[in-house]
This record gives C-alpha cells, structure tokens and sequence, in this order.
C-alpha cells in the first residue's frame, strides 16, 4: 500500500514537472523562414518591426550576407563602410530580439553572390525573402518566391490624417476637456476639436493639426474650420 501510494505521488510530481517545463519552455516558430537581404539589415528598420511580435517566422541571415557586410565595412568607400558596419551591429541587435528566433546559416565559406544563394535557399526550403532590392525582387517573382518588403510595409501603415487636411466630421460627444467637442472617423481615430462641445449631434468641417500616436492607438486633434 505504501509503495502503491510513493508511486502515484512520483507520477503526479512528474506530469506537474513536464507541465511546468511544456508551459515555461520557449516556442521556436516554425511557420516560414524568412531570409534577410543585406540592404534589409543595413536600412535597419527590421529592428522595430521584430520587436512589435508582427514577424510570422524564423529570421535566416545567410553567411555570404554577412560576408559582402564585412567587405563593404572593410572597403574604401566611407558611406557604404559605415552603413555596413551599422549593419553588422544590427545583425548583433536583431539576435538579441526575444519576439522573433534569428539564425545564421552557413552557406559554404567561399564567396558567392549573395542574390543567388538567397534565391536558392528560399526556393529549396519554401522560404520567403525579406529585401529591399528592386531587381531582387522582381528576379524572386519571376522565380515564383514570395518577397517581403518593408518599403511596402510602411506604405501601408502610413498614417493618411496629416497636419492641415481637412474633413466633415460629425460630432457626437463632449470632450475631456472644457469646450472640446469629439467625433470618430469612419476607421474608428478619435478627433478632439476645440470649441466644439456645443456642435453635438451636428456635422462640422474641421482641420487636423496634430496626431498623437501610441501603442494603443492614435488621436486627432482639431479646429473648427469658420464660414
């Protein structure tokens, strides 16, 4: 009975200790693997976009990349040899990113020409690459491989309420503050608009004049615009 008894308490230590470790045990993604173009990593702007979590696959920086990185840093050129030592310390950078898995690849010690071998990895493995390169892409594409680029990427996201535009706008709240009026656009951004807490229920023509912008969100700010 006692022996019976030390048996399910070690089976029940051991399930509770394989839960904790299954819990506590970082995830590799393994959804595509993306490999990075050495224009990518010396615009830098990886960096961020790796830290907000949005990065769907493993990060792949193959050795030639490093390699025409540590020949442009060793060059006569001096912007391109200190764009490419940013680059370097961006790579450094990227591989200390916890939201996003990056990985050097070996892909042989002699010098090869960086598009091809990219080419090459991302069609053998299914793999997309990341680049910045017009001719890169358009080779990728015609090569039936999926591109990322962020050029795209911020022309997207860009934010098309700028300073100075100017819209109909329904008001239909007070604001926080005395005399502020608030009313939404049709994609949901808040605008605040000075001296229009009495416009309630009223359509009004304002102008924007600044936007705040934070990880929770954006807000307008605005005037009414007269006769």
């Amino acid at each position: 009975m006692d022996a019976l008894l030390i048996s399910t308490h070690l089976l029940l230590l051991l399930e509770t200790t394989f839960i904790a470790l299954k819990k506590f045990k970082p995830v590799k993604s393994g959804n595509r693997k993306i490999y990075v173009d050495t224009s990518v990593i010396i615009d830098g702007r990886i960096l961020n976009i790796a830290r907000t979590g949005f990065i769907d696959g493993d990060l792949i920086i193959l050795k030639s990349v490093l390699t025409e990185l540590q020949l442009l840093a060793d060059g006569k050129d001096n912007e391109k040899r200190n764009r490419a030592r940013i680059g370097l310390n961006n790579v450094s950078e990227l591989e200390r990113v916890i939201e996003v898995n990056t990985d050097i690849v070996d892909d042989g010690t002699e010098r090869k020409k960086v598009d091809e071998q990219l080419l090459k990895y991302a069609k053998v493995n299914k793999g997309t690459i990341m680049t910045l390169d017009y001719n890169l892409i358009k080779v990728a594409e015609a090569e039936k491989i999926d591109t990322l680029n962020i050029n795209d990427l911020a022309l997207a996201v860009k934010t098309e309420h700028l300073p100075g535009t100017k819209t109909k706008l329904r008001i239909t709240e007070k604001g926080s503050n005395r005399g502020q009026g608030v009313g939404h656009l049709s994609d949901g951004t808040m605008v605040v608009v000075e001296h229009a807490s009495r416009k309630i229920g009223k359509e009004i023509t304002v102008e924007f004049e600044r936007l705040h912008e934070t990880s929770s969100g954006k807000m307008i700010f605005a005037k009414i615009l007269r006769g």
